[in-house]
């Protein structure tokens, strides 16, 4: 097979809509040799100069927490800016899990809001991704939870998740309910049999301008990857997770226009960590037992305060000085409002948002602006290298108040959650900071990231 070679210029551009994800993005190129910087923001014309060279650029967002009317004011400007970079495709990144409902974090309304400036006569669904434990299989999604799969609508974790429980598994039919848009499918068989590009054109010819795709292993995942940039025209808007560049880069890989690389090794471990979470998922939850026993100091915060902003505003310093007196005390301080779905916790703020009359959607903001500003103060404060920031909705939140503007990825830790440098104005240039999703690594996470995370490895390895 003769080796093709990639266009020029900028490759790839995407949005994410949530931070976590956009990091795994931005993973997924960067440690396949595509390099990528991730802005946490509407970036300015000289900090995309400062990334001249580089081949891929995304922008982090919070769109995953937000209403329709929200991303109508909010994401046109983003997609403006996407269009602008000329890029042959452009991504609207979203979980792994499609986190989405009608009134929050509507995927179909960024779809249309999308369209328009991003073009394309037809746009690829891609969302599972093997090397997450994410599959799909004729249109339904699944996803492994301790080595046990489920159907997402059964799934433990994301059919009672808090915000955007999961009711359907089929993408088609829980797509149906934020669009109009028609959704068609190019399912595992098909893509199996070599008959795809035949499916793909019957399914345009009906009409289907959204196309669902299953990827169940490497030859469903490259299969996928090859259609989608054989098909892209011009230019071509997509949506899913991190699973699109899997594919990209698996086809981009097979015909030697990319070649195989290895990841980045061990980061040197750092004396002290500080870790702040907002997370409800079990994974979480895990991962934080194992590292209060390991040395770390737990700091549960009461995040029924944040309904008011002034016992807010308290609730935060007592975090800050309970966290700095956990490092002058030789711990690492781990800052965290709940610790599981079944924590009291979790209850205990539904019914303190609605006893207080106060706007759920405001006290997350609330909420994840509070862990941003103990983190941002204890960073400062004892001289902090390196910092996690857990919960996807929390990240983007909390990386804001932060104050950094774009970062890079440094070294894998799990599949999702480098670990990045981050670039910033102010005091936190060079910090070594990650970003990891509920539902994303072993119980160890924390400790990997604080002790320099997993070792070299080939792109594309399933880690587990």
């Amino acid at each position: 097979m003769t080796a093709q070679a990639l266009p020029g210029g900028w490759l790839l551009s995407f949005y994410g809509d949530d931070y976590t994800g956009s990091s795994a993005v931005m993973e997924v190129l960067s440690f396949a040799g595509v390099p990528t910087v991730l802005f946490l923001g509407l970036p300015t014309a000289e900090q995309i100069a400062r990334f001249s060279d580089y081949r891929a650029l995304g922008i982090a967002g919070v769109a995953r927490a937000r209403s329709p009317s929200w991303m109508t004011e909010n994401l046109p400007p983003v997609f403006d800016l996407l269009a602008s970079l000329g890029a042959p495709i452009a991504h609207y990144k979203v979980c792994s899990t499609f986190d989405s409902a009608p009134e929050m974090g509507s995927i179909g309304k960024a779809i249309e809001l999308a369209v328009p400036r991003l073009g394309g006569d037809w746009h690829p669904l891609v969302v599972a991704a093997p090397a997450l434990a994410r599959y799909q299989a004729f249109g339904n999604l699944f996803a492994l939870i301790e080595g046990v799969g489920h159907r997402l609508d059964r799934h433990p974790v994301m059919s009672r998740h808090p915000v955007t429980p999961m009711r359907e598994a089929d993408l088609r039919l829980h797509l149906g309910r934020q669009t109009d848009m028609s959704v068609g499918l190019i399912d595992l068989v098909t893509l199996k049999s070599k008959q795809a590009d035949i499916a793909l054109r019957r399914e345009l010819d009906h009409g289907r301008t959204i196309v669902s795709f299953d990827v169940i292993d490497a030859e469903t995942l490259r299969e996928t990857g090859r259609l989608i940039w054989e098909n892209r025209d011009e230019r071509l808007f997509a949506v899913g997770s991190q699973g699109l560049e899997y594919a990209l880069v698996a086809y981009w890989q097979a015909v030697g226009a990319l070649s195989a690389r290895d990841t980045a090794g061990e980061t040197p471990r750092v004396e002290r960590i500080a870790v702040v979470s907002g997370s409800c998922s079990p994974t979480t939850a895990t991962q934080i037992n194992h590292a209060l026993r390991s040395g770390f100091e737990g700091i549960r915060l009461d995040a029924t305060r944040a309904v008011d902003p002034t016992a807010w505003d308290q609730e935060i310093n007592s975090g800050i000085e309970q966290a700095l007196r956990a490092l002058s005390n030789g711990y690492d301080p781990l800052v965290f409002t709940a610790s599981g779905p079944d924590d009291p916790a979790v209850p205990a703020l539904g019914e303190a948002i609605a006893s207080s009359g106060a706007v759920a959607g405001d006290v997350n903001v609330r909420i994840g602006d509070g862990l941003g500003t103990i983190l941002d103060r204890v960073t400062r404060t004892a001289n902090l290298k390196r910092v996690v920031i857990s919960g996807g909705d929390t990240s983007g939140q909390a990386g804001m108040a932060l104050g950094i503007y774009a970062v890079t990825a440094l070294a894998p830790l799990v599949p999702g959650s480098p670990l990045c440098r981050a670039y910033a104005d102010g005091p936190h240039d060079g910090l070594q900071i990650a970003f990891k999703g509920g539902q994303m690594g072993s119980p160890d996470f924390f400790l990997d990231a604080r002790d320099g995370g997993q070792k070299t490895r080939k792109m594309g390895e399933e880690r587990t």
